[in-house]
């Protein structure tokens, strides 16, 4: 009549060797689709908080979420960074989102960029989409670009690329002229 189930029974049994068989077989094609089932995204991590009685000196670099609570003194590049009230950040903060509550000394690069009513930011902001709340303190640029985290890095090596490729042809169509400055104190 009733019969005893591995699936309710607590704890790994003997049964606990079937269980890699059963992500093999959620990946395995259903019948009558055309493609096979993708195996389900991660879990996204929680944002790494960084504490208030915490000094960090040097550059951050993640894919995911930063809290900032205690003291940057470095670039930080994130998903989502989120500065805290009584935090400061030293330093280039780049994000795709980024909410300061706090100071920030350096340059803002996100496509949503937020300052809060206790925001106090010194430094230019570049941006797809800005709030600035009433209250916020602020000096420095705003400027709208469509892409603000890409075009900050590529921009600086293209400006410097571009004086250096114009100079380049000059000497080349003048390729006589500098032969003969040169003949003169050879002679």
């Amino acid at each position: 009549m009733f019969s005893k189930s591995r699936i309710n029974e607590p704890g790994p049994k003997a049964g606990a060797s079937e269980k890699p068989k059963l992500p093999e077989s959620a990946s395995a094609p259903r019948p009558g689709a055309d493609k096979p089932v993708a195996p389900a995204p991660k879990a996204k991590p929680p944002a790494s908080m960084l504490s208030s009685d915490l000094v960090v000196t040097g550059n951050l670099k993640t894919t995911g979420d930063i809290q900032v609570e205690g003291t940057i003194d470095g670039d930080i590049n994130a998903h989502l960074l989120t500065v805290g009230e009584n935090a400061t950040v030293r330093g280039e903060c780049v994000a795709d989102d980024v909410v300061i509550n706090g100071r920030v000394v350096g340059r803002v690069r996100g496509l949503k960029v937020r300052l809060t009513s206790t925001a106090r930011v010194e430094g230019d902001i570049i941006h797809k989409t800005i709030a600035i709340e009433s209250g916020a303190h602020f000096e420095g640029s705003v400027q709208r670009q469509d892409d603000p985290l890409n075009t900050g890095r590529k921009a600086a090596p293209q400006a410097q690329a571009q004086p250096k490729q114009a100079a380049a042809p000059k000497p080349q169509q003048s390729s006589p002229a500098p032969k003969a400055p040169n003949t003169p104190p050879k002679s």
